[in-house]
C-alpha cells in the first residue's frame, strides 16, 4: 500500500481517459504519418502532468473529500497519505512531466499543457469550484487541453483544427459534469460545492445539457467542415452526438433522474472515446492551408 498510495493519488482512471484523447488529437495532426517519439514523450509528459494536477487536487480537496460518499475513502482523507507528500508527489511529478514535454515537443504543446494545469490547479481547484456555479465552464478549458496539446504537438502550431478540437471538448466537459453533478446531487450538497443541479435544480441543469449536446454535434462536424478529418469520422460524431442528445432529452419524461443522468454519463464517455478513435484514424490534410490562424494573422 506505501507504493500503491502515489499511485491512486494521482487519479489513474482520469488520466487514461486524458490519454485517449490526446493521442487522438495527435493522430488526427498526424495524417498518417506519425512522429513516434514525438507521440510518446507526448504521451508521458502529459500523463505527468495531468498526475501532477489530480495529486495537488487530493491535497487541496481532501476537506470537502471528506464529505463527500464518492470520495472519503481517497488517500489523503484516510490519513494513508500525508498532504505533504501528495504535494511534493504532484510538485515533482509536473516537474518531469513539463521537462519531457520541453525537450522533445514543440513549444507550443507545453503551452497548451500548461494552460490546463494552471486553470485545473490554480483557477478551478482553489477557487471556482467552492465559489461559483460557473466552476465547471472554468473547469472545462482545462479538460479540453489533452487532445489539443496531442493535436499541437504533432501539427507544431496552433491552428484551426486545435480551436475547434478545445470548443469540442469543452462542450463535451459540460453535459458530462453536469450528469455527474445530478446523480452525485446529495453528496456536492453535503460538500457545499455549487454545481449547476445543486444551486438552480435539475430541470435547469437539463435543458442547459440539451444545448451543450448541440453545441458539442455543431463543434463535432465542424472538424469534417474544415476538412481535418473523413466521412467515417462524421458518420460516428453524427450518430454518437444524435443519440447522446435523445438520452438528455429523455430526462424529461423520468421521475429517476439519478438512473438517467448515470446513462447520460456512461454515454458521454462512449461518445468521448468512439470521437478520439475516430479522428485518430480518419484524419486528413486540410483542404485549405490557410487554416491556419498563424497564417491567417501573417495574411491580415
Amino acid at each position: 500500500m506505501k507504493l500503491k498510495r502515489y499511485l491512486l493519488v494521482t487519479k489513474p482512471g482520469i488520466i487514461m481517459g486524458n490519454l485517449i484523447s490526446t493521442v487522438g488529437g495527435f493522430l488526427l495532426a498526424s495524417q498518417g504519418h506519425p512522429d513516434w517519439l514525438v507521440m510518446v514523450a507526448t504521451v508521458i509528459g502529459s500523463a505527468l502532468v495531468v498526475a501532477s494536477g489530480c495529486a495537488i487536487n487530493n491535497w487541496i480537496d481532501r476537506d470537502i473529500d471528506a464529505r463527500m460518499e464518492r470520495t472519503k475513502k481517497r488517500v489523503t482523507v484516510t490519513g494513508v497519505m500525508s498532504p505533504a507528500a501528495a504535494l511534493a508527489h504532484g510538485v515533482l511529478l509536473g516537474v518531469l512531466g513539463f521537462a519531457c514535454l520541453a525537450w522533445f515537443t514543440p513549444m507550443v504543446t507545453v503551452y497548451c499543457v500548461a494552460f490546463g494545469y494552471v486553470i485545473y490547479v490554480g483557477v478551478y481547484s482553489l477557487y471556482m469550484k467552492r465559489n461559483s456555479v460557473h466552476g465547471t465552464l472554468v473547469g472545462s478549458l482545462s479538460g479540453a487541453m489533452p487532445p489539443v496539446a496531442g493535436f499541437c504537438a504533432a501539427a507544431g502550431e496552433w491552428n484551426t483544427g486545435a480551436l475547434i478540437l478545445m470548443l469540442m471538448f469543452c462542450l463535451w466537459q459540460m453535459p458530462h459534469s453536469y450528469a455527474i453533478a445530478i446523480f452525485r446531487q446529495e453528496d456536492y450538497k453535503r460538500a457545499g460545492i455549487p454545481v449547476l443541479p445543486v444551486v438552480r435544480g435539475i430541470t435547469a441543469a437539463r435543458r442547459q445539457m440539451v444545448a451543450y449536446i448541440i453545441a458539442f454535434a455543431v463543434a463535432c462536424v465542424a472538424l469534417q467542415v474544415a476538412g481535418y478529418a473523413g466521412y467515417g469520422y462524421m458518420a460516428v460524431a453524427v450518430a454518437t452526438s444524435l443519440y447522446w442528445l435523445k438520452l438528455a432529452l429523455d430526462g424529461r419524461q423520468t421521475d429517476n433522474h439519478v438512473k438517467w443522468a448515470r446513462q447520460v454519463f456512461v454515454f458521454s464517455i462512449i461518445t468521448v472515446t468512439a470521437l478520439s478513435v475516430s479522428m485518430a484514424v480518419d484524419g486528413k490534410q486540410p483542404r485549405q492551408q490557410v487554416a491556419s490562424l498563424t497564417q491567417l494573422v501573417h495574411h491580415v
